[in-house]
C-alpha cells in the first residue's frame, strides 16, 4: 500500500516521545496494590500507652450500643433507608467489635506541644517500646507511625530529628527491624528545600540504622497555602512529591491550619468550605496516576456528652462528602467518630452497589446495562468493591452474587 510520508522520517519525530513514556513511567507508575485504611487516628504521644488501640475500640463500641442499639436507631439518626440500615447497622457493629483502628500516628506535634526534651526523649523511648509489644502481639493496625514536629524553625527541626532517632533506635532495639506499615507524618510542609532535606536525613538514619534504602516513607501534611501554590505561582505540591524521591506515601490535609492561612474566621474553618475544595482538588491532580493516598482533614465537632448525636450527624454528612469528592481516608481525632466513619463509609458502598454491581457486569460480559463503560471506569467499579471487602462492608459472597465476579477478579480488574 503506497503512503506519502517516509517510514524512516516518521520514526525518528515518534521516537522523541520515549523520554515522554519514561518520565510518565516514573512520575505515574499507577495505583499500587497495597490497601488504604479508612482513617487515622491522631493520639498524643503522652497520651499512647500499651491499651491505646483497645481503649478506642471499647470506647467506640460502647457508644455505639448506648445510642443506635438496632438498625431503626441508626438510619433514624442518621437518614438511611431501611435496607441500608440493615446491612450497615450489623457491619459497623462487627467493625468496632474487632480492630476499628486501621491507622494510629502517635502525635509529638500539635496534639502533643513542648513539654521539654527529657520528658520528650522519655516519651520517643516509651512509644517505642509499645510499638514493639503490638508488633510482639500481632496487634499492630494496618498502618503506624510518629507525626513529629514541623521544621518551622531551628528548635523544632532539631526537637524533630531527635524525636525520631530516639524512637527508630529504641524500636529497632526491641524489635530488630523496620515493620511493615510504618510510617512518618511530616507536618506543616511550606517549601520543597524541607522534602529535600527531610529525605537526606532519612537517607542517613538508613545508612546508620541498617535499614534498606528507601525503607523509611512519610506522608506530606498539607496545611498552609504555601503547600499549595509556592512563592512564584506554581503548583507546590508535585515539586514536594518530586523532591520526595518515591518516600511520599500520602499527601494528608489539615483543615484548621490551612483554613487559618486562608485567613478565614473560627465560624468558617471546617471540611466543607470551598477554600478546602481547592486545596483538595490540587492534592488530587498532583497525586493522581502516582500511588499516593489522599486524606481528608478532620472536624473538631467531636460526639461527647450530650453531643453525641450531633457530633456524629456532623461527622458522617462530612465523611460521605469527602468520600463523594474521592478521599477514601480522613483523620479521626476521638474513638466515638469511628462509629460515624464506618456508618458513612458503609453506607456511602452499601447505596450505590446495586447499579454498580451491574455495571461491572455488563462490562465482564456477564450481564447487560444501558451503560457503556471505559475500561477506566471499570478499574473504578472493580476498586469500590474491594474497598468495601478490604474494610467490612460486603463479604465476598455477596460480592459474587452482585457482580458475578469473585474475589481474585474483583482484585485483578482494579489493578489493571
Amino acid at each position: 500500500m503506497r503512503t506519502s510520508l517516509d517510514a524512516e522520517q516518521v520514526r525518528r519525530r515518534l521516537d522523541r516521545l520515549s523520554v515522554v513514556d519514561e518520565d510518565r513511567a516514573r512520575r505515574h507508575p499507577g495505583a499500587g496494590s497495597a490497601r488504604q485504611p479508612v482513617h487515622t487516628c491522631y493520639v498524643p504521644a503522652s497520651a499512647v500507652d500499651a491499651d491505646v488501640l483497645r481503649t478506642w475500640a471499647s470506647t467506640a463500641l460502647d457508644a455505639f450500643d448506648e445510642h443506635l442499639p438496632d438498625p431503626a436507631a441508626l438510619g433514624a439518626l442518621l437518614g438511611m433507608a431501611d435496607p441500608v440500615a440493615a446491612a450497615v447497622h450489623p457491619r459497623v457493629r462487627e467493625k468496632l467489635a474487632g480492630a476499628p483502628v486501621e491507622d494510629l500516628r502517635i502525635d509529638f506535634e500539635d496534639g502533643y506541644g513542648s513539654p521539654g526534651d527529657e520528658a520528650e526523649d522519655a516519651d520517643a523511648e516509651r512509644t517505642a517500646g509499645i510499638v514493639a509489644g503490638w508488633l510482639r502481639d500481632g496487634e499492630q493496625p494496618l498502618h503506624f507511625g510518629l507525626r513529629v514536629k514541623s521544621f518551622d524553625t531551628p528548635e523544632l527541626r532539631a526537637r524533630s530529628v531527635r524525636t525520631l532517632d530516639v524512637f527508630l533506635t529504641a524500636l529497632l532495639r526491641r524489635w530488630g527491624s523496620l515493620p511493615a506499615g510504618f510510617v512518618l507524618t511530616f507536618p506543616k510542609v511550606v517549601d520543597v528545600a524541607q522534602v529535600e532535606v527531610l529525605v537526606e536525613l532519612l537517607e542517613l538514619f538508613e545508612q546508620q540504622l541498617g535499614l534498606a534504602s528507601g525503607s523509611l516513607r512519610f506522608e506530606i501534611q498539607v496545611e498552609t497555602t504555601q503547600s499549595i501554590v509556592d512563592g512564584a505561582g506554581r503548583l507546590a505540591l508535585p515539586r514536594f512529591v518530586e523532591a520526595g524521591r518515591r518516600r511520599v506515601s500520602g499527601l494528608h490535609f489539615g483543615t484548621y491550619d490551612y483554613t487559618a492561612s486562608c485567613g478565614l474566621t473560627a465560624a468558617h474553618q471546617h471540611l466543607a468550605h470551598r477554600s478546602c475544595d481547592f486545596a483538595r482538588h490540587v492534592m488530587q491532580v498532583s497525586a493522581a496516576g502516582t500511588g499516593i493516598f489522599l486524606s481528608d482533614g478532620s472536624t473538631n465537632v467531636l460526639p461527647v456528652g450530650d453531643q453525641v448525636r450531633h457530633g456524629w450527624r456532623n461527622h458522617y454528612e462530612l465523611v460521605r462528602r469527602s468520600l463523594a469528592h474521592g478521599f477514601y481516608q480522613g483523620w479521626d481525632l476521638h474513638p466515638a467518630q469511628l462509629v460515624s466513619r464506618y456508618a458513612a463509609a458503609f453506607a456511602e458502598f452499601r447505596e450505590s452497589a446495586p447499579a454498580q454491581a451491574e455495571r461491572l457486569a455488563a462490562y465482564v460480559g456477564s450481564g447487560s446495562g444501558a451503560v457503556l463503560d471505559e475500561p477506566a471506569t471499570a478499574r473504578a467499579l472493580a476498586t469500590a468493591f474491594v474497598r468495601a471487602l478490604d474494610g467490612g462492608a460486603i463479604d465476598a459472597a455477596e460480592a459474587r452474587e452482585l457482580t458475578t465476579v469473585d474475589e481474585a477478579g474483583l482484585r485483578a480488574l482494579a489493578r489493571l
